[in-house]
Formats: C-alpha cells, sequence, structure tokens
C-alpha cells in the first residue's frame, strides 16, 4: 500500500458545490478523494460516488477523524457513521486530523484507537495531519515504525517545511501537501509566472508539479471542471533543476493554517 501523489481536496465545500465537484472529478479521471469529519460533506461525497458509477475498488478515499472523536470510545464509532455517510464498508486512509494537544485525549490513547480501526479493517492505512516532528515521533511509538503512512501538513512555495519533510522521508512517510497554493497566493507569483510561460503551463501546475517531484502528495480542491481538468495536468509537468532552484528560494515560512488549541508548536 501506498499513498497516491495525486488527489481531489474537499476543504470548505458542502452541498452542490462538492457533490459537483467529485462527479466532475471522477468524469475527469481522479480517484482519489479527500474528506474529513469536520468538512461536514462526507454525505455529500458518498452520494457523489454513488452517483458517479465508478467502481468502489477503483478509489482510494481519505478521511479524517475530528477532535471530539479522539477518546478510545468515540473513535470507532464516529468513523462508522463517516463509512455510513460516505457508502462504503471502509476507507483506504484515516488520519488524526488535529494534535490538538491538551484537549483532553493523549496521543497514545487516539493512536490505539486508530491502529484498532485498522485491525478491524475499517480503514486500510493509518495517518496523521498536521504533526510536527516531536508529536510524529511519538506517534510511532504507539503504533509502530512504517505503521504511519502519510503526515498531511500545510505546505506550499511559501512555506516548504524542510526539516518536518526531511524527517518524514527519513522515516519513510509521505508527506502530503495541503493548501500548495496558499490560498490562491502563490498564484500571483511573478516567479511562478516566469517559469509557468517556460513550459506553456499555469502557475497552478507548476507548484503542483514541484510538490510532486519533491516526493510529496497533494490534494487541490476546485469547483470549476475546468481547473480540475488543468490541475490534472501537473503530474505531467517536469521542472527542471533551475525551476526547482528558484521555487526553493520563495521560502518564507507563508503559514496560512494554525488553530488555537489544535495546532502543534511547529518546527
Amino acid at each position: 500500500m501506498s499513498i497516491p501523489s495525486f488527489g481531489l481536496g474537499t476543504f470548505r465545500l458542502t452541498g452542490q458545490a462538492v457533490i459537483d465537484s467529485v462527479k466532475s472529478a471522477l468524469e475527469l479521471g481522479y480517484r482519489v478523494i479527500d474528506t474529513a469529519q469536520i468538512y461536514q460533506n462526507e454525505a455529500d461525497v458518498g452520494q457523489a460516488i454513488a452517483e458517479s458509477g465508478v467502481a468502489r475498488s477503483e478509489l482510494f478515499i481519505t478521511t479524517k477523524i475530528w477532535v471530539e472523536n479522539y477518546a478510545a470510545d468515540k473513535l470507532i464509532p464516529s468513523l462508522r457513521d463517516s463509512l455510513q455517510k460516505l457508502r462504503t464498508d471502509h476507507v483506504d486512509l484515516l488520519l488524526i486530523h488535529w494534535p490538538a494537544p491538551g484537549n483532553g485525549v493523549e496521543l497514545v490513547e487516539y493512536m490505539g484507537a486508530l491502529a484498532e480501526a485498522k485491525k478491524q479493517g475499517l480503514t486500510r492505512q493509518i495517518g496523521v495531519s498536521n504533526f510536527n516532528i516531536d508529536l510524529t515521533r511519538q506517534a510511532i511509538a504507539v503504533v509502530g515504525k512504517g505503521e504511519i503512512a502519510t503526515n498531511q501538513i500545510e505546505l506550499s512555495p511559501y512555506l516548504q517545511n524542510s526539516k518536518l519533510t526531511a524527517f518524514l522521508k527519513e522515516q519513510g512517510i509521505t508527506t502530503t501537501s495541503y493548501m500548495t497554493l496558499a490560498y490562491g497566493k502563490v498564484l500571483k507569483d511573478p516567479l511562478l509566472a516566469q517559469i509557468a510561460a517556460k513550459h506553456k503551463a499555469t502557475v497552478a501546475q507548476v507548484a503542483l508539479a514541484w510538490a510532486m517531484q519533491l516526493g510529496y502528495a497533494v490534494i487541490p480542491s476546485s469547483t470549476k471542471r475546468e481547473n480540475l481538468a488543468s490541475n490534472l495536468l501537473a503530474r505531467d509537468l517536469r521542472l527542471d533543476a533551475t525551476d526547482m532552484a528558484g521555487i526553493a528560494s520563495l521560502e518564507r515560512n507563508g503559514r496560512e493554517v494554525s488553530p488555537d488549541g489544535l495546532a502543534p508548536i511547529w518546527d
């Protein structure tokens, strides 16, 4: 088992918007869908998948456990609820959404419950999201080396997270990049525009290709079919060493998301 390098994100999309996005993406050839309990769109995603006619066996579905469900007696029941909404008997990847230090449930407890969900066949793989190096180490200590498939983190040309990504690589854990376009901020970047023009590509394609070329998985979202189709082409874009070095120079620790009470102390 491994983490597919390209998928569809559904953050901030609900109702008809997410149904249309998922159905369009599946028609265009996407086969990886990323959702979460807190997005409140799992039932919509499940409906879109059912209506698409794409076989479950062809899909890779990820969801994330929300902080209120971290306790050992809540995690698996909440996952079963998610599975019902998604109209499937298992997900391919299940993540802890935020470390939420101090929320009353210890890491040992929720990582143990996550491992149990895998043992029961409710998920094929397990992982974490928004964990720093120290917390990832602690998570590995609970579930064992080789068990954590990915750490899904905010990562873009403006926030390259080099310490954390180097650690994950060393541990054999895939980095999944979310917000690779930094809420659209990178789309206005002159250097990225220059690289895009050179390759007759879009800036979004350049940012996504950059992340994939570094070995990361990406999960961009869009409500526009033309953008969904365009983003997919990033898989075929090859950047040269000059391009990659130029993008490396854009690092500015430009974090967009760090909610109080949920986020760790970042590396």
